[in-house]
């Protein structure tokens, strides 16, 4: 698989994130697969998932904060 070019790609913050600065971005519109990198540092390192891994996270996620 090769990787994307993620230079003009425009990253998100997520709507979590507060003022301490330990935040995550995500990239929309990348064709299968789901970017995400430390948005401190934007020219570091990217993580990429598989649309399906990241819908499964993003639902655990939503399950397990139902529970609390």
């Amino acid at each position: 698989m090769s990787t994307p070019k993620l230079e003009a790609t425009t990253w998100r913050k997520s709507s979590y994130s507060g003022q301490g600065g330990d935040c995550v971005e995500v990239a929309d519109g990348v064709s299968g697969i789901v970017p995400v990198r430390d948005s401190k540092d934007a020219t570091g390192p990217v993580v990429s998932f598989s649309d399906r891994s990241w819908s499964a996270f993003i639902a655990d996620m939503k399950a397990a904060r139902g529970t609390r």
